[in-house]
């Protein structure tokens, strides 16, 4: 329970509210460089749960709801101060919102439930986790990035929508199969 990696992930849960202050504080480079490390230990902690072999169900719950609740609080702030589309954050927190709801439903009707991460996304973790850092490298004057954001905007629109649609159809199938083994 108490591994490096799980250390890790406990430590950018903690960072959220740091970010959180700092973004409501307008200190944006600032709070890019805590959501960097963020982002750092998230790989990190994925690295080292494999290498150290520590995988743990502890793990592998906690790793994404770090996630989800970085990317999510990050977005609404981002949005709340016209930064981002609200748009694109109405649609990753739905995202997110779906998947947790999707997980919770599947654990108390179906059962045990196995997070793992698609490759897909993991993609859109990459993806999002770098879009949302260029936005407050931007608004941090860190560097110039406005024009590379709206294709990185819609573009991220595209594949939070498309690796949402991937989770659901994934955990519907496994319902089914489960469901007919019953």
């Amino acid at each position: 329970m108490f591994t490096l990696p799980n250390l890790i992930t406990v430590a950018r849960i903690l960072l959220i509210p740091v970010v959180a202050f700092l973004l409501l504080d307008h200190d944006y480079a600032m709070a890019c460089g805590v959501f960097a490390a963020a982002a750092l230990g998230d790989w990190l902690d994925g690295f080292l749960a494999r290498r150290l072999n520590q995988m743990s169900q502890l793990g592998a719950v906690l790793d994404p709801i770090a996630d989800k609740m970085t990317m999510m609080i990050v977005a609404i702030l981002l949005a709340a101060q016209a930064l981002l589309p609200i748009w694109l954050a109405v649609v990753i927190v739905l995202r997110d919102a779906i998947i947790v709801a999707g997980a919770v439903a599947y654990r108390f009707v179906v059962g045990h439930i196995e997070m793992a991460p698609t490759r897909l996304s993991k993609a859109n973790t990459f993806l999002e986790f770098g879009v949302l850092a260029l936005v407050m490298a931007q608004a941090g004057r860190l560097l110039q990035a406005g024009a590379w954001l709206p294709p990185l905007f819609v573009l991220t629109f595209v594949l939070v929508l498309v690796s949402g649609a991937h989770y659901v159809l994934i955990w519907r199938r496994k319902a089914i199969d489960d469901a007919r083994r019953s």
